[in-house]
Formats: C-alpha cells, sequence, structure tokens
C-alpha cells in the first residue's frame, strides 16, 4: 500500500472517529456546561500523553523555541478556539448543525493551502471539497433530530461557535501540515495539548467560566474518558499521520466522514430519521470521500 494511500485512510480514520464527538457531547451536557467539556477533555488529553511521555518518550519537552513558539502558543490557541467553539456549536445548534457549520473548512482548507503551503488548488480537489460539503448540508439538515441535540445557548452562539470551529480547525491542519514532518505527530499533539490546556484554564476564569473542580459524578467521568480517548488522542493522532503523509486539502476532505459518522450514530441512538434529500447528501459524502480515496492511491506519475 503506497504512502499516499496509507495517509488517505489515516485521515478516514480520524473523521471516523472525531464523529463519535457530537453524540459523546450531547450525552454529557446533563452533568456539566459544554465549557467544562471542552477544557476536561483537553487537560485528561494532556495528562495521558504526559504520562506516556514519561515511560516512553522522555523527548516530548524536547524542542526549540521555534517549535515552542509555532505550535504550544499558536497550536494551543487554535486548540483552545476549537473546544470551546465546538461545543458552543453543538449545545447551541446541536449534534447536524454544528457538523455543518463546521465541514465548511476543506474548501478553507483548500484555498488557504493555496496560499500558505504553496499545495496545487487542483479542479478535482476543489470539486470534491465542494461535494463534500453539499453533501454533508444535505445529510445533517433533512433529518429529524430526536432525542440528540438540546439547543440549549441558542442557534447564535451555534452559529458562531461552528462558524469559529471551521476556522480554527482548517488552520489547525495547516499548522499540523507543517509541523508535524519536524517535530513528529506525538510531540505536536502534545505541545498544542499542553498549550490549550494553558491556555483554558486561564480564559475560563476570566470570562466566568472557571471548570468545576472535578466531573460531578462517574457517567461524567466515563464520557470525558471516552472523548478523550477517541476524540483527543486517537483521532488526532490518525490525523497527524496523514498531514505527514498527505498534503492538507485532501486530508481535509477525507476527514469529512466525520459528520456523516455523527449523523449515523444520531441515527441508531437516538431513533432519528433521514429524507431521501438526506440520504443524498450521505452518498454525496461518501462518494465524494471514495473519489479521494481513488485519486490518492493513484499511481504517482514518472518523469
Amino acid at each position: 500500500m503506497n504512502r499516499r494511500l496509507v495517509g488517505y485512510l489515516c485521515a478516514v480514520g480520524a473523521g471516523a472517529t472525531w464523529g463519535t464527538t457530537g453524540p459523546l457531547s450531547t450525552g454529557l451536557y446533563a452533568y456539566m456546561p459544554a465549557t467544562s467539556i471542552g477544557f476536561w477533555r483537553v487537560l485528561l488529553g494532556t495528562v495521558c500523553l504526559a504520562i506516556w511521555g514519561l515511560v516512553f518518550r522522555r523527548d516530548l519537552l524536547r524542542v526549540d523555541a521555534h517549535g515552542w513558539l509555532l505550535v504550544g502558543l499558536g497550536g494551543g490557541i487554535l486548540v483552545a478556539l476549537f473546544e470551546i467553539a465546538y461545543q458552543l456549536a453543538i449545545a447551541g445548534a446541536g449534534v447536524a448543525g454544528a457538523a455543518a457549520l463546521l465541514y465548511t473548512a476543506p474548501v478553507i482548507v483548500a484555498v488557504l493551502a493555496r496560499v500558505i503551503l504553496r499545495e496545487a488548488l487542483t479542479p478535482v480537489r476543489l470539486a470534491l471539497a465542494l461535494v463534500v460539503m453539499i453533501g454533508v448540508a444535505l445529510t445533517v439538515t433533512h433529518g429529524s433530530n430526536a432525542g440528540a441535540e438540546a439547543a440549549r445557548l441558542g442557534i447564535g452562539a451555534g452559529i458562531a461557535g461552528g462558524l469559529l470551529s471551521a476556522l480554527s480547525y482548517a488552520l489547525t491542519t495547516l499548522l499540523a501540515r507543517f509541523a508535524v514532518p519536524r517535530y513528529g505527530a506525538v510531540r505536536v499533539l502534545f505541545l498544542e495539548a499542553l498549550g490549550g490546556v494553558v491556555i483554558l484554564g486561564i480564559v475560563l476564569p476570566l470570562a466566568r467560566h472557571a471548570p468545576p473542580p472535578l466531573p460531578p459524578t462517574a457517567a461524567a467521568w466515563r464520557g470525558l474518558l471516552g472523548l478523550t480517548v477517541g476524540s483527543v488522542l486517537a483521532a488526532n493522532i490518525l490525523f497527524f499521520s496523514a498531514v505527514k503523509r498527505i498534503e492538507a486539502a485532501p486530508a481535509a476532505v477525507a476527514a469529512t466522514i466525520e459528520p456523516v459518522v455523527g449523523t449515523l450514530l444520531a441515527l441508531a441512538l437516538f431513533a432519528q430519521r433521514l429524507t431521501a434529500l438526506g440520504w443524498l447528501g450521505l452518498l454525496l459524502v461518501v462518494g465524494g470521500v471514495a473519489a479521494g480515496y481513488l485519486k490518492e492511491g493513484a499511481p504517482e506519475p514518472t518523469a
């Protein structure tokens, strides 16, 4: 299996794992506010990585000043922004609305990757990004939301959170494309998470949203641990492994499988339904991701 195909499959795996975020977060809203969920899952992820580093990789913190500034500070700001913004989007607009807003990101990534990283903005890449965006919009807006979404904060907060999460996701993808080949996937994830925890620990109290001392119940702990292992650790390691092998734009397209997984989980767990347009959107997303798989797996032309 060639390098690009492995990278694309890693991105699909990351998106599928991220797809559990909405349903798990929705279940946690009964125990703690959205801002606290974002803080605690990053903190637990950082602690897990720190313990792993003490045992297996004591060089996790051995990074040059440029790495601390770019990944620790810059990546930490993006992680903090994403964690709060996406939780607000889920709480305000529901799992479906949050996913639809988040996945304006592939087009943002494709355009910014051309401007910042000088990656090729080919018609095929742009077309695939647009196809999956249309598919996501249809999938997540043409189904019932029974039992799955509790729009607690209002649609305005949800829309703002969704757009900010899309921007932070796009910029994090570009940062990973630059930093992972230089510092390694696990080190980049650890530095970003550490920076995110520090920033959230400062910003949340200043905004009068200080996190609770501890999650209040055993069920809350289980939900947070599930989010930590899945959407913080496994998904990010898979995605960083992807951008080490393929460009940012196709990685972002492949990860767009996330809202489809989230929608299917909502169908299974919360008795939701899709209309005909919703199923059409699902087919568009799957078709767009599959087309990207075939394109990235094709042999590279020889000179």
